[in-house]
C-alpha cells in the first residue's frame, strides 16, 4: 500500500494488542493511528534496537521509542509471527535519515505475509550501502590541489571500491583519453584465439605510441574498456610490451576486437590511471598504499562535503526456494530510497577457447551478467513502488528464478552503473518452478543509466512470459531501451505473451554502442505485443540504431500504434523472423531509410500494412545485408508513403546506387494499394504527427494514434 495512504495507528490498538511492556510509555502524539494495520513498528536514526519500536519518536523518559535498524524491525516482525501475535498486515515506518547497511538485508519465506516497509508519511528514508569518508587532508597531485584520505581497510585488502559520490553526484575515475576514445591500431593475427564473420577474437592488440606507458603507477589496477559491436568489455592489463606497443589483457573479450562487421577496429579507453588525475572532480584509489585521492571542484570543502564510497554490491535480497514451493510472499517496499552500491566485473572461465588459465569478461548482451542491487528470487505478490534507486553499481532491481506476480511500479531509477530492471528465469529445459513471469513493470522513470556497463538496458526481460511492461519513461542510456526474449533463432522459448505498451523511450546509443533498438526482441514470442509506444532519437556510431528491432528469430509479434522517429539508421529493422504483423504505426525520419529487412528466408518475415512512412530523401524500404528487395520476403500494402524532399526513393538495396521507383516496387508485388501523399500532419518539422481530419491516411484504414498517455501515469490511474 502506498505510504501516502497509510494513516496513523491508535494508542488504543497498541494497548489492545498487549504491546505495552516494561518501561513502555505510550504517547499518542508520537504514534499515528492506523486501524488497518494489526502492528506498526518504527525505525529511526535516533532509535535503539533495545526499544520496543512501537513509538515513532523517543519518549520523554528516553526509555522507549523506535528501533535503530531494519534488521531489528525484520526480526521483531518474525518474532511476532512465530509467537502468534501477528494476525494481519504489518507496517514498518522508517523515519527520515540514512540507514547504512553492513550487509544486504535478507528476507526469506519466513518473512512473508502482508508486511510493508515504508518511509514515514511526509519523510524520506535512505537505505544506503556506502560509507562516508571524513579523514581528509590536503595535498598536491600533479601540481593540482587535492584531498587525500588514508583508508587502512583498503591497504589491508578488506575494501576495494570502484565508485565515488560527492554530495550525491557520481565522480569519474581518472582516465585517458580525457574525453572520447582511442582506437586499436592493429591486431596481430598470430595471437587470435578464433576468427569468424564478425572478426578476430583475442586478448592481444597494438595501440598507438604514447597511449599507454609501462611505468604508470599500479599498472595492474588500470581497467581497459573496449567498445565493440553492442557491448563494452573491461579488463585489467595483464602485460604491456612498450617496444611493440602491444597490450595483453588479463581477461579475454567474448566479442571480436572489431567494432562492427565493417572491419572498424574497436575503440577503447583507460580508467583508474593515476597519471590521468588532473581535472577537478576526478579521483583515484591507490589500493597498495590505502590512499584515496580526490581533486575537488571549485567551492568544495572537505569539512562540508559528503564523500561516500560503497561497501556493498547489493542492498536487499528476497530469496525463496521455488523448487520446494517455499516463496517469499507479500512483502512490500514503498517510498524508500536505495543508494550507493558498488560494481564488480564478473569473471567466467574461458573454456570455449580451451584456456583454463584465462577468464573472459561479461558474456552476452544487455549486461545480462550484472546483478541487481535489489535481488528477488522465488518471490510472489511482492511489490516495490514509489521508490528511488540511485548511485547503484548494477541493475536497480532483478527479478530472478521463480519470481512471479510481482509489481515494480512508479519508481525513479537514475545514475546507475547498470540498467533499470532485469528479469529472467529458467529456460525451456530448466526447472519449471524456476520460471519467471506475470510481473508488472510499469510507470517507472528510468534514465541516466549504463554509466559503467554501457550495454545495460532500461528493462531487460530474458526468459520470462506474460509480463506487462508499460507506461515507463526510459531515456539517456547507451544501448537498448526495452529488450525482450533470450533465444537467438527459432528454438523453443519461454518468452511469450509479454505486453510492451505505452512506453516513452528516447535518447539511446548517443554514439557509443551499435546494434540497438528502442524496443529489441529475440526469438519466437506468440502473444507478445508492442503497442502504443513513443520512441525517438537513437544514435549509433557505425550501424544499428533502430526504434523497433525484431532481431534473430523474432516471430509472431504484433507491432501496432507506435510513433517512432529520428534515428541515424532506419526506424524499423527486422534482422530475420517470421509472421510478424506491423500495422498502424508512424515511422518517420531515419537517416538511412525507414524500413529494413536484414535477411531473406523462405517464409513471410512480416506484414506491413496501414502504416504512415515518412522520409526526407532516403529510401522508404531498404534492402539488408543478406536480402535483395526484388526477392519475396515480406508483404507490404495499404501504407501512406511520403518524402518531404520531393519524389521519393521508394526502395534501395544495400550498397546499390540504383533506386527502385514506386512503379517498379509495385511490379515486385509490394504496396500495390499504398498511396504517395502528404499525411497532413500538424507539424512534421516539430515532429507533431497529429493528423488532420482530411488526412489521406484515413482512407487507407489508418486509425489515429493517441500518445497523450505514454510514460508514467498519475498515481490514481495506475493499475
Amino acid at each position: 500500500m502506498p505510504a501516502k495512504q497509510l494513516v496513523r495507528l491508535s494508542s488504543a490498538l497498541i494497548m489492545l494488542l498487549g504491546l505495552t511492556g516494561k518501561g513502555l510509555a505510550v504517547e499518542p502524539q508520537n504514534t499515528p493511528p492506523t486501524p488497518q494495520w494489526s502492528v506498526a513498528l518504527y525505525v529511526s536514526p535516533h532509535g535503539r534496537d533495545s526499544f520496543s519500536g512501537r513509538l515513532s519518536e523517543v519518549n520523554a523518559p528516553k526509555n522507549d521509542g523506535p528501533l535503530a535498524t531494519l534488521e531489528a524491525a525484520r526480526d521483531r516482525i518474525r518474532g511476532l509471527k512465530f509467537g502468534g501475535r501477528l494476525n494481519g498486515a504489518a507496517v514498518v515506518y522508517l523515519r527520515a535519515g540514512r540507514y547504512q547497511l553492513d550487509q544486504p538485508l535478507a528476507f526469506g519465506p519466513d518473512d512473508s505475509g502482508s508486511i510493508t516497509y515504508a518511509s514515514f508519511p511526509g519523510e524520506q528514508a535512505i537505505i544506503d550501502g556506502g560509507r562516508a569518508i571524513t579523514t581528509w587532508q590536503t595535498t598536491k597531485v600533479h601540481d593540482r590541489d587535492a584531498w587525500v584520505a588514508d583508508l587502512p581497510e583498503v591497504k589491508a585488502g578488506r575494501w576495494n571500491f570502484h565508485e565515488l559520490f560527492v554530495d550525491g553526484q557520481r565522480r569519474p575515475r581518472a582516465r585517458f583519453p580525457k574525453t572520447g576514445t582511442y582506437q586499436i591500431a592493429s591486431i596481430p593475427s598470430e595471437f587470435n584465439l578464433g576468427t569468424g564473420g564478425m572478426g578476430p577474437i583475442g586478448n592481444v592488440f597494438v595501440v598507438q605510441p604514447d597511449q599507454i606507458q609501462s611505468d604508470w603507477k599500479n599498472f595492474s589496477d588500470i581497467d581497459l574498456v573496449l567498445l565493440h559491436y553492442w557491448v563494452e568489455e573491461r579488463s585489467p592489463i595483464g602485460a604491456f610490451d612498450p617496444a611493440k606497443n602491444m597490450v595483453t589483457l588479463s581477461r579475454v573479450p567474448t566479442q571480436p576486437l572489431w567494432e562492427s562487421g565493417k572491419g572498424t577496429r574497436a575503440r577503447f579507453f583507460l580508467e583508474n590511471v593515476f597519471e590521468a588525475l588532473t581535472e577537478p572532480g576526478e579521483w583515484y584509489l591507490d589500493r597498495p598504499a590505502g590512499k584515496l585521492y580526490y581533486l575537488p571542484k571549485p567551492g568544495e570543502d572537505p569539512a562540508h562535503t559528503l564523500v561516500q564510497a560503497p561497501r556493498l554490491t547489493q542492498l536487499l535480497r528476497l530469496v525463496g526456494k521455488p523448487e520446494d514451493q517455499h516463496f517469499v510472499e507479500s512483502l512490500h517496499f514503498d517510498n524508500l530510497t536505495f543508494a550507493t552500491t558498488d560494481w564488480t566485473q564478473p569473471d567466467f572461465p574461458a573454456t570455449h577457447w580451451n584456456r583454463p588459465d584465462l577468464t573472459t569478461t561479461t558474456h552476452g548482451q544487455g549486461a545480462a551478467d550484472i546483478a541487481g542491487s535489489i535481488y528477488l528470487a522465488g518471490t510472489r505478490f511482492c511489490s516495490i513502488e514509489n521508490c528511488t534507486f540511485t548511485r547503484l553499481g548494477g541493475y536497480a532491481v532483478e527479478l530472478a528464478d521463480g519470481s512471479t506476480s510481482n509489481r515494480i511500479v512508479g519508481n525513479e531509477m537514475t545514475d546507475l552503473a547498470g540498467g533499470g530492471v532485469k528479469m529472467g528465469g529458467a529456460t525451456p529445459t530448466g526447472l519449471v518452478a524456476n520460471r519467471t513471469g506475470s510481473n508488472r513493470i510499469t510507470d517507472n522513470h528510468i534514465y541516466a543509466i549504463g554509466r559503467i556497463f554501457s550495454s545495460a538496458c532500461g528493462i531487460l526481460a530474458m526468459n520470462t512470459s506474460s509480463n506487462t511492461i508499460s507506461h515507463n519513461h526510459i531515456h539517456d542510456l547507451y544501448y537498448t531501451g526495452i529488450s525482450c526474449g533470450w533465444v537467438w533463432g527459432y528454438g523453443e522459448s519461454i518468452a511469450r505473451d509479454n505486453h510492451i505498451e505505452k512506453n516513452h523511450i528516447h535518447d539511446l546509443g548517443q554514439g557509443l554502442l551499435n546494434d540497438m533498438g528502442g524496443i529489441y526482441t529475440l526469438g519466437v514470442q506468440p502473444g507478445t505485443t508492442i503497442r502504443g509506444n513513443l520512441i525517438h532519437d537513437i544514435d549509433a556510431p557505425v550501424y544499428g540504431a533502430w526504434c523497433i528491432y525484431p532481431d534473430e528469430g523474432s516471430s509472431h509479434l504484433l507491432i501496432e500504434n507506435n510513433v517512432c522517429y529520428n534515428t541515424n539508421r532506419q526506424i524499423f529493422s527486422e534482422h530475420y523472423g517470421r509472421e510478424n504483423i506491423v500495422r498502424n504505426n508512424i515511422f518517420a525520419f531515419g537517416a538511412e531509410g525507414i524500413v529494413n529487412l536484414g535477411r531473406k528466408e523462405n517464409h513471410n518475415s512480416f506484414t506491413m500494412e496501414r502504416n504512415i512512412l515518412i522520409t526526407e530523401g532516403k529510401p522508404l524500404f531498404a534492402g539488408g545485408w543478406a536480402h535483395k528487395l526484388s526477392e519475396p520476403a515480406y508483404e507490404s500494402d495499404l501504407n501512406l508513403l511520403w518524402d518531404t524532399a520531393g519524389t521519393p526513393v521508394v526502395a534501395q538495396n544495400y550498397h546499390d546506387p540504383h533506386p527502385i521507383s514506386l512503379e517498379q516496387w509495385r511490379d515486385i508485388g509490394r504496396d500495390r494499394h499504398s498511396i504517395l501523399a502528404d499525411p497532413h500532419a500538424k507539424s512534421l518539422a516539430a515532429r507533431n504527427f497529429s493528423l488532420a481530419s482530411d488526412s489521406p491516411a484515413l482512407s487507407l484504414g489508418f486509425q489515429p494514434i493517441d500518445i497523450s498517455d505514454v510514460g508514467p501515469r498519475p498515481v490514481e490511474k495506475r493499475d
